[in-house]
């Protein structure tokens, strides 16, 4: 799941997205029962092919942690995972759980939830017609593409110190330029590998087609990961990716997340583009 400002990528300075109402039956924390027996076979379905074939599109494409962690998905039964079983294997490797939500979550509601190692995650899935592109994050996106990742130390680390430090993005006013950081690493990240790339972004990861653009087209350039420019790199959530930025390992985005400097660049970058739309 991504909050308000990450699927909008150009919402004004400081917006939080608390319009956002809450939905009814959610607590305060915006999460919902996931009601896995009311999914319907249809719904399972769905969560078999989609997993299927991203399972054979990622050989070889993935970063070698995210197939490691895939495991975690192969539950007692097919379809969309239960999540208090999921989270019975998740929380003994990291310590995070997987929560579910109805929809986007408004920005402090989501960091939240990171900071306390607690992933949202939709209670729902797209229909069959909807296979190739959904823009709103649902259950295969947010479980397929993000748990496996969950359960390396390193991502499960950034992961939470991310949820920090949205929150002093947010308080800070800079959470638009934040937000690049978080969507050009744990949503469309890439790393170095044996013989060339890997993929390793939950948005990269989830989507069949992308999955084959990131490292197959001529198109995008695959840049160096560098914090100064990820952070003053805008990019789009309705479309494949205009360039990727690849780390050279997982720890890379630790190392980011975590720079004593990170706020204070966010406001140079904010600084930078309020002068030259003057």
């Amino acid at each position: 799941m991504r909050s308000l400002d990450l699927l909008d990528p150009a919402p004004p300075a400081g917006s939080s997205g608390l319009g956002l109402g809450q939905p009814p039956g959610a607590a305060t924390d915006w999460t919902v029962p996931q009601d896995w027996s009311c999914y319907t076979a249809e719904e399972h379905a769905v969560w078999d092919l989609l997993f299927a074939r991203q399972q054979q599109a990622l050989a070889g494409r993935a970063v070698a942690d995210f197939g490691r962690g895939l495991d975690l998905l192969r539950l007692s039964h097919p379809g969309i995972p239960d999540f208090d079983e999921l989270n019975e294997r998740l929380f003994a490797r990291t310590g995070w759980t997987v929560v579910a939500v109805p929809g986007l979550v408004p920005d402090d509601i989501f960091f939240d939830h990171l900071r306390k190692r607690r992933f949202p995650a939709g209670n729902f899935i797209r229909r069959r017609s909807q296979i190739d592109y959904l823009e709103e994050p649902d259950v295969f996106h947010d479980v397929f593409g993000h748990v496996p990742l969950l359960s390396n130390p390193d991502m499960a680390e950034a992961m939470q110190l991310l949820g920090e430090r949205g929150l002093e993005a947010l308080a800070a006013g800079v959470l638009p330029i934040l937000s690049r950081l978080y969507w050009y690493t744990v949503e469309f990240g890439l790393s170095r590998a044996p013989g060339g790339h890997a993929i390793y972004g939950a948005g990269i990861v989830s989507s069949y087609g992308e999955s084959l653009f990131a490292l197959e087209s001529p198109v995008p350039p695959l840049l160096p990961f560098d914090l100064r420019t990820v952070l003053a790199t805008p990019y789009r959530s309705d479309a494949f990716q205009e360039r990727y930025f690849v780390v050279e390992d997982l720890r890379e985005v630790i190392d980011a997340v975590g720079d004593a400097g990170l706020i204070a660049l966010c406001r140079a970058a904010a600084d930078a583009e309020r002068a030259s739309a003057r």
